[in-house]
């Protein structure tokens, strides 16, 4: 590349004009002037907008998805797992109950044994009883006693019809009827055909022939005078309509050729030049103005935001840091050391002392009831009296009751729980 030539900017025509030069500058002033309020609301409605997405919109979402599940799909969900499924469970075995099973019943208790029992055992019973054996009587019956006088039944009709109907019919046809048509139909009919009507019929045709040769020749001459006379006609007239046609033809291209160069001369060329000379460059320099503005306006916005984030942050930011960080921090740990870790165990005290106390007033019940049933019976023993007996405590790696431990719980359904004594 030769750096010591002048080479245009990128992004615009090379040899561009003086004007195009001196007005670019200007220009771009002018529009970043403009542009600059319109970038800054953009970027604030662009900031306002991720802002209000992560603060509100989000949140809000994640609020209504909960409502949405807590209030509808969670009341949807029992209705369908403890309503609508047993109901349908339960229209399921009534329509089984109501419509299946009858129908079920139905074909295996009636129609099977009536089918069964009723009509296919006494079929098979008549069949092979009854029918079988009156089959083979009847086939033995036809091919023994029947077979053989049909057999001769026929042989008998047959001769019969040959020699009454057959045998006179084949005579009658042999000697009476075809030498009849043959000797008073045919021959006659062939004799007038070859002897008269062929030669006349040849001399109808040689006659037809020639009126026909003659017709024709003197058609043919006067359809060839028809057609000289009317080719000179028409080549007359062709030659009329080309010279004329060719005079329009030239006379339209000399006028189509003067509109062509008033329409390029008055309209294209000026229009043309306007275009290229006036409106592509102010359309690229306008265009390339506002490309240069918005990106000049964006850095200048990132600057203005950046300016008052800073502000925002010294002002109010960093004294509120300063405050959480030196005044309500160690206040909450003063508040949390003195006043709620002293009030968590004293309500823990109060708590043991009341489940000890809510312990003694139980075992002290039960030792009353169990004094009271014994005074009641008369009997210490625990295996013939009906009052429950405690679990012995025992001590951990041995068996050795201990003494002071409390016994199990009386009701076996809240398992076996024991409660420490003093």
């Amino acid at each position: 590349m030769d750096y010591g030539k002048h080479q245009a900017p990128q992004g615009y025509e090379p040899g561009e004009g003086v004007l195009t030069t001196l007005i670019r500058i200007p220009v771009r002033i002018v529009v970043v002037v403009l542009v600059l309020p319109v970038r800054m609301v953009w970027d604030a409605l662009t900031a306002l907008w991720h802002a209000a997405d992560r603060v509100l919109l989000r949140p809000l979402g994640r609020a209504l998805a909960r409502l949405l599940d807590t209030l509808v799909l969670t009341p949807l969900t029992w209705l369908y797992t403890w309503v609508l499924t047993p109901l349908g469970k339960a229209a399921s075995w009534l329509a089984v109950a109501l419509f299946l099973w009858p129908w079920i019943g139905l074909w295996r208790y009636v129609v099977v044994p009536v089918a069964r029992y009723g009509i296919a055992a006494p079929a098979v019973w008549l069949y092979g009883a009854v029918l079988t054996p009156l089959g083979h009587g009847l086939r033995w019956i036809g091919t023994a006693l029947l077979a053989p006088a049909a057999r001769g039944l026929g042989t008998g009709l047959t001769w019969l019809l040959t020699t009454l109907l057959v045998l006179p019919v084949a005579g009658l046809w042999r000697h009476v009827i075809v030498p009849a048509v043959r000797y008073g139909l045919i021959i006659p009919v062939v004799w007038l055909y070859g002897a008269v009507l062929t030669p006349l019929g040849l001399c109808t045709a040689w006659v037809l022939g020639k009126l026909w040769q003659g017709t024709a020749w003197v058609l043919g001459k006067l359809w060839q005078g028809t057609a000289w006379v009317l080719g000179k006609l028409w080549q007359v007239t062709a030659w009329v309509l080309g010279q004329a046609w060719r005079g329009i033809a030239a006379t339209g291209r000399g006028l189509g050729t003067a509109l062509a160069w008033l329409v390029m001369t008055l309209l294209v060329a000026p229009v043309s030049w306007t275009y290229r000379r006036i409106l592509a460059p102010i359309g690229r320099e306008v265009a390339a103005a506002f490309e240069v503005a918005w990106r000049i306006t964006g850095y200048v916005s990132r600057a203005v935001g950046r300016a008052l984030a800073w502000f925002a942050w010294h002002l109010i930011g960093a004294p509120v840091s300063w405050a959480y960080r030196t005044v309500c921090t160690p206040v909450g740990h003063f508040v949390r050391d003195s006043v709620w870790a002293p009030a968590r165990r004293a309500a823990a005290e109060t708590g043991r002392a009341a489940r000890a106390a809510l312990a003694s007033a139980r075992e002290t019940v039960r030792q009353a009831r169990r004094d009271a049933w014994r005074a009641l019976v008369g009997s210490t023993d625990g295996a013939r009296s009906r009052e429950p007996q405690g679990i012995p405590a025992r001590t951990l790696g041995s068996t050795t009751t201990v003494p002071s431990a409390a016994q199990a719980s009386e009701t076996p359904l809240l398992g076996e729980k024991f409660v420490k004594q003093g």
